[in-house]
């Protein structure tokens, strides 16, 4: 087989469609050397998929063994356009340079190619050959060792990481489980299909495959890396600093762990620390436009904003078509932007070479410029195209969410709980804000935090942890075990349940006799936090329907709330809500203490000390000036919180009326029928 030409076809022994078994075809008239008739054939299919990346390269290919390289370098230009992050594109480049004896130029092209896949022998290969010939001895000896290393591995993992690194991740997933099935623990099979499950966002059989792998090979530091992102994304940073300070005793001048242990000090709440540490290495790589980024975020959630500002504007000045700078600007919800940044913003959005996440990050960015200079037609469009973009890159689907809610209603009913009475652990030390994103929670969470008895941390992920715990690791979205599995909990689960919670989440806090967790969608897991800790106060946050579900829809979440991308979705989500806090309502009356977030900004003393009543505190008026409390906030209203509240905000939806019919229409009776909507035809 000639180099680069395996495709997935090849290597799961059948093709997928009618275009794959042309691409196959193609693909052995380049092995059995018939290089005209492949590119003739080729180029003709091409006419037929215009955006298929492997008919680009098999013309790409055939024409550079016909020896027309000015031509296949240009079917790779084009090809890099539609498929900027394909490995073998830069590969095929190499080769052509090679063609034309332009080593520097060929070795440019096989490092960009082994940088996005490190699975390529053949560039590797070649860069051996092209550093000795150019007197880079040391670079050659580093080329010569990834050859031995490809050597080393067996063919289904250098295909498996092929396929990768070049975005086939399911067929990549298929190939390296048949083979560990076969050959059981190999350490680069199981690092690769964890990094695998991080990019399907599944975090738990990533951390037991690293930690395990780990133990065979203590010594492997690349892997010992992927386990601290692996931690990271699964919010266990007291463990993952403890693993990047072992990387760090071994390279303390690594930039890569410098900047994951800043993440790691963020993820505490060591926002100063974290500064330091970005600062340090921006005195070395002073134009890094993400660590700026990173330094702008930190310095926001400590309430610096004229700093942060700063820093947001130097990355998308290094990097001008940095969509997170942008929308990160926009997303302090109290910044506006000038009119040559809406000009540089439409440009880049329009740019045909910007990626998918730069340009849906362009998008909500106009959409709140736009907004704030009272343009809505235009807003809304960007709004809507942003969310569509985003909701492309997903695999969301909202009939789990509601099927977890009918089987909480299932499971626990009022006699399940009265059957439990007492069980669990009785610390009353956590006050749970549960309810929707951008439905009032962060003010709530400030208002308490302004206590001199509370401590505000942030969205916890532990209680989410738990149920993922409860599914196990391969669940069944048909039949999951949770909440069924809770029936089978004794007494003594449940308290060891509640004291492993105040204990993993002891990290988050600096000593204050109650804290508040404000991970909202822990609202579906109201009975599990009752039933393991039943003194814990929890706090429903609720906002009227339109401006909540319009709030959601255009707002861009850093992760997580993929219901937010599709105005079905979140009508269904929010109706799935109502309904689930009723049956609480119904299944453990008084457990829950309900706050509009629009009675709150029309009576804020009488909510304040109601929910201070609520919670067994004393009134303090601290709670009233809640906008002059110093502490870090990290989500998206952090700005919003450190003002006073202002009614005009309240209807700030209506403003977009015209667009939003349908989810008027989705919402239905949670609408009240007092509201007059008007629906007109737009965009």
């Amino acid at each position: 087989m000639r180099e680069g030409l395996e495709s997935v076809s090849e290597v799961t022994n059948r093709p997928t469609s009618r275009i794959e078994a042309q691409v196959l075809r193609l693909r052995a008239l380049l092995q059995q050397g018939q290089f005209a008739a492949a590119v003739a054939d080729a180029e003709t299919l091409r006419k037929e998929v215009p955006e298929n990346r492997d008919v680009w390269y098999i013309v790409a290919v055939g024409q550079r063994y016909l020896q027309r390289i000015p031509e296949a370098l240009s079917t790779l230009a084009q090809l890099e356009q539609l498929h900027p992050n394909f490995s073998r594109l830069f590969q095929e480049r190499g080769h052509c340079y090679v063609a034309l004896k332009q080593a520097d130029l060929a070795i440019e092209a096989f490092l960009r190619a082994v940088n996005i896949n490190p699975a390529l022998p053949a560039s590797w290969s070649a860069l051996k050959i092209l550093f000795n010939m150019t007197g880079r001895g040391a670079d050659a000896d580093l080329a010569g060792q990834h050859v031995a290393k490809l050597a080393s591995l067996p063919a289904e993992v250098i295909t498996a990481t092929g396929l990768f690194s070049d975005g086939e991740i399911i067929p990549a997933e298929q190939l390296i489980r048949q083979f560990l099935l076969r050959h059981g623990d190999h350490v680069e099979g199981m690092r690769l299909l964890a990094k695998i499950g991080m990019k399907l966002d599944v975090y738990d059989d990533p951390e037991l495959l690293l930690e395990r792998a780990l133990l065979l090979e203590p010594g492997f530091h690349a892997m010992r890396y992927d386990y601290v992102l692996a931690l990271l994304a699964r919010h266990k940073h007291a463990q993952a600093l403890e693993q990047i300070e072992r990387l760090l005793a071994v390279e303390p001048r690594n930039r890569a762990y410098r900047i994951t242990r800043a993440t790691v000090c963020v993820g505490m709440g060591r926002h100063e620390q974290a500064i330091a540490a970005y600062r340090e290495i921006l005195a070395e790589t002073p134009r890094a436009a993400d660590v700026h980024l990173s330094v702008a975020h930190a310095l926001k959630t400590l309430g610096r904003q004229p700093e942060a500002v700063a820093s947001y504007r130097t990355a998308f000045e290094l990097r001008p078509s940095f969509g997170d700078a942008y929308w990160s600007l926009a997303n302090l919800k109290t910044y506006r932007f000038a009119a040559e940044d809406i000009v540089r913003m439409r440009e880049q959005e329009r740019a045909a070479d910007i990626g998918i996440e730069d340009r849906y990050h362009l998008c909500f960015a106009l959409g709140k410029a736009l907004e704030d200079r009272g343009d809505y037609a235009e807003s809304f469009g960007c709004y809507r195209r942003g969310n569509a973009l985003k909701k492309s890159t997903m695999r969301f689907k909202i009939e789990p969410i509601e099927r977890n809610a009918r089987l909480q209603a299932a499971v626990c009913t009022r006699e399940f709980f009265e059957t439990r009475r007492g069980h669990g652990c009785d610390s009353g030390e956590p006050i749970f804000i549960v309810g929707l994103p951008r439905s009032g929670s962060t003010l709530l969470e400030q208002i308490l935090a302004s206590h001199s008895q509370v401590e505000g941390t942030t969205e916890l992920p532990n209680v989410l942890r738990f149920v993922a715990e409860f599914q196990g690791r391969d669940p069944d979205s048909r039949e999951p075990r949770y909440p069924a599995i809770l029936e089978r909990q004794s007494a003594a689960d449940l308290r060891r349940l509640g004291e492993k919670y105040l204990a993993d989440t002891r990290v988050y806090r600096s000593g204050k006799p109650r804290f508040i967790d404000k991970m909202p969608n822990n609202f579906r897991h109201i009975g599990l936090i009752h039933l393991m800790l039943p003194n814990a106060r929890i706090i429903d946050a609720r906002r009227e329907p339109m401006a909540c579900c319009f709030s959601n829809f255009k707002q861009l979440f850093a992760s997580g709330q993929e219901f937010t991308y599709d105005i079905d979705d979140i009508a269904r989500y929010y109706r799935s809500y109502v309904q689930l806090m009723r049956h609480w309502d119904d299944a453990l009356p008084g457990k829950v203490l309900r706050i509009q977030y629009e009675d709150v900004v029309r009576d804020l003393e009488g909510k304040v000390r109601g929910i201070l009543d609520f919670c067994g505190l004393p009134f303090e008026p601290a709670c009233l000036a809640f906008h002059k409390t110093e502490r870090s906030v990290r989500t998206a209203s952090s700005e919003q919180v450190r003002q006073p509240i202002f009614k005009e905000g309240l209807d700030q939806w209506r403003r977009f009326e015209p667009w939003l019919g349908s989810l008027r229409s989705a919402l239905g009776d949670l609408v009240p029928a007092t509201e007059e909507f008007m629906e007109v035809s737009a965009m």
